[in-house]
């Protein structure tokens, strides 16, 4: 009798072996976090205008935005195209969110969600996370500069820079959710209009400005 197991035997232990040899499961795409790409609106009149709207150099980035997600002679990598787009809420003091994401979705065929007023960044976060129809997806959020870097220490980038700077309109911030569980951000020229950076220069340390400007 056993004699008759023993290969019964060597075969469970064979499966065993080639069970604990087999490499960890990678996560599918599909349950994976959003890819989410943040940007700041576009340029805005100077502060004694008292707009709330897009500078002329500001509506001339809304018109290009599309270029992002075109490969061409200057974009060696075009970026994903998004799935979705949010946009912070209009308020009496910036339409600039909404403005500068409008012709962009009006080419892309889709909504712009502006739900989120400005100081609810959290909450947004906890949409992008919690709902599964976001998951795998691409999703485009512009955001006042003021709370851009928590916007996405609220997403997952644990090593996003304190403060993005006041002077800054070219950048996109691109949060690549990792098999490991982790949020990678890789920061982007836009390189859209003449005078943008051709390569990243934000630098990774405070910068005071205040967050809750609308700027």
């Amino acid at each position: 009798m056993s004699n008759r197991l023993a290969p019964i035997g060597k075969a469970l232990v064979l499966l065993a072996v080639l069970l604990l040899a087999r490499p960890p499961a990678v996560a599918d795409e599909k349950n994976l976090p959003p890819l989410v790409l943040l940007i700041r609106h576009a340029e805005k009149p100077s502060d004694e205008l008292m707009s709330a709207d897009l500078s002329p150099a500001g509506k001339k980035r809304a018109a290009t935005l599309s270029g992002l997600f075109v490969k061409s002679a200057s974009r060696a990598e075009a970026l994903s195209t998004p799935d979705f787009i949010f946009a912070a809420k209009n308020s009496k003091h910036s339409h600039r969110c909404t403005e500068t994401v409008a012709p962009l979705a009006k080419k892309l065929g889709l909504k712009v969600n502006a739900k989120f007023a400005n100081d609810d960044f959290a909450k947004l976060a906890a949409e992008l996370l919690g709902n599964p129809k976001y998951a795998g997806k691409t999703v485009l959020v512009c955001w006042h500069h003021g709370h851009l870097p928590a916007l996405a220490k609220e997403l997952g980038a644990k090593d996003a820079p304190e403060h993005w700077k006041g002077a800054v309109f070219d950048r996109v911030w691109r949060l690549t959710p990792t098999a490991a569980g982790g949020v990678r951000l890789d920061e982007l020229p836009q390189r859209l209009l003449p005078d943008d950076a051709k390569k990243s220069t934000q630098r990774r340390r405070p910068d005071a400005i205040n967050t809750h400007s609308c700027g």
